[in-house]
């Protein structure tokens, strides 16, 4: 399948890419066509180009080629709300350059990414056929609630008994400069209510009532002070943390006859969810605490240990920018949770976090060019064979743990809405 011999990627694909990506307002789960511009740059470059709709999100399976090893490019279009407008210098749908940075919704979380990989690959494709495959993965539900988006893509990768050899997530790892931080693994996480039961009385009879906040006090002052684990070489110990709590009618004579309580657990791979639960519920009961709890949400952490992957992506860092990265675990959860259950190897690079989220979004438009470069180099040293002789890294890397137009529709997959 030899790539177009008259390809040439545009000096500022990456960068006008990225614009077109922005323009679109793809607030979880609507993509907002984004997933067909990717398409239509990569369709030309012989990439099956197949859509999987869930439940109103829209996911892309882009694969080119059928040997192995097989690389995948995974990110998402979806973007969170913007926030006050007012609060914005420039309109967070209209890309806008300012002083060295491009602004808008999405431009470090994570169209840049995208935009960049379509772009890596071009560029790759056009030095020569890799002795392997590559494959795009992209959602519009990472930022919601992530059961329609990639989980999705994954459950059918592996009815279909495909695996992934290498993944690469452009999720914004970065922390004050481009290539500074590789994301190798993820905690889990663990989110539970927990409702303590009382009886509501008046406040001045309490022999007559259950309070259920002084039933729950010593309870709670034990797991806030509870060591869960120890964490290990890549990820800090497990916390803790209680995020909401609520009792009372609001009167100020009653006692409440309930309480509930949101807590979340960040965990290691020292932990598991079963060993967490029990040691949670073990403490309620030796203090005589009457309740019930359900679990609302569950991750798994995932690790990537130092290996091929980790060290070609800390090699093409340090040829690219000239930083050493640091391996880390810290943050929230990503899709690499799901794509690690097919995939042995999963990494996550991608630009400076400071903004995203925030009002003023932006990526600096330094960064953009060598993000794709970076992106070029992974795929170019596991894929093609002179650069494959040429990487070899060695044992052991030096990256420390650390505590716009109309597109064409892609062909569809399959519609589960």
């Amino acid at each position: 399948m030899p790539p177009p011999s008259d390809f040439a990627p545009a000096p500022n694909s990456v960068l006008e890419l990225t614009r077109a990506l922005i323009a679109r307002p793809s607030l979880t789960p609507d993509d907002a066509g984004c997933q067909a511009i990717i398409a239509e740059r990569l369709t030309p470059l012989g990439f099956q180009c197949d859509t999987l709709t869930v439940n109103g999100v829209t996911n892309l399976w882009a694969r080119r080629g059928r040997k192995t090893p097989l690389v995948c490019l995974a990110g998402h279009t979806d973007v969170v709300p913007t926030g006050p407008l007012d609060g914005w210098t420039s309109d967070p749908f209209t890309p806008t350059i300012r002083d060295g940075y491009l602004y808008g919704r999405g431009a470090a979380d994570m169209k840049s990414s995208l935009a960049a990989f379509v772009v890596a690959v071009e560029r790759v494709l056009a030095r020569g056929e890799p002795d392997g495959s590559i494959a795009l993965l992209v959602t519009s539900d990472e930022e919601g609630p992530s059961v329609d988006g990639t989980a999705q893509i994954v459950d059918r990768l592996a009815r279909e008994r495909t695996t992934i050899d290498y993944c690469i997530v452009g999720e914004p790892s970065s922390v004050e400069r481009l290539g500074d931080m590789i994301k190798n693994g993820r905690r889990g996480t663990l989110s539970g209510t927990l409702i303590v039961k009382g009886v509501q009385g008046h406040i001045a009879y309490p022999h007559l009532a259950r309070n259920p906040i002084h039933a729950l006090a010593p309870a709670l002052a034990e797991l806030t002070r509870m060591r869960w684990d120890d964490g290990n070489d890549y990820f800090p110990p497990t916390s803790f943390q209680c995020s909401n709590i609520h009792a009372g009618t609001g009167a100020t004579n009653v006692i409440p006859g309930s309480l509930e309580l949101l807590f979340n657990f960040r965990y290691s791979t020292a932990s598991a969810r079963e060993s967490l639960l029990s040691r949670l519920e073990a403490v309620l009961r030796r203090h005589g605490v009457d309740y019930a709890l359900v679990v609302t949400a569950h991750g798994v952490p995932f690790l990537t240990p130092k290996g091929r992957l980790v060290d070609i992506t800390t090699q093409a860092i340090r040829d690219v920018t000239a930083v050493t990265p640091t391996l880390s675990c810290e943050g929230g959860t990503s899709d690499g949770r799901y794509i690690a259950r097919i995939c042995p190897e999963v990494v996550e690079i991608g630009p400076v976090n400071a903004t995203i989220h925030k009002l003023d979004e932006c990526v600096a438009l330094a960064d953009l060019d060598p993000l794709a470069e970076i992106y070029g180099q992974v795929l170019a040293r596991l894929l093609l064979q002179d650069e494959m002789r040429r990487a070899a890294p060695s044992p052991g890397s030096n990256c420390a743990p650390a505590g716009g137009s109309a597109a064409a529709k892609p062909q569809a997959w399959g519609d589960h809405s």
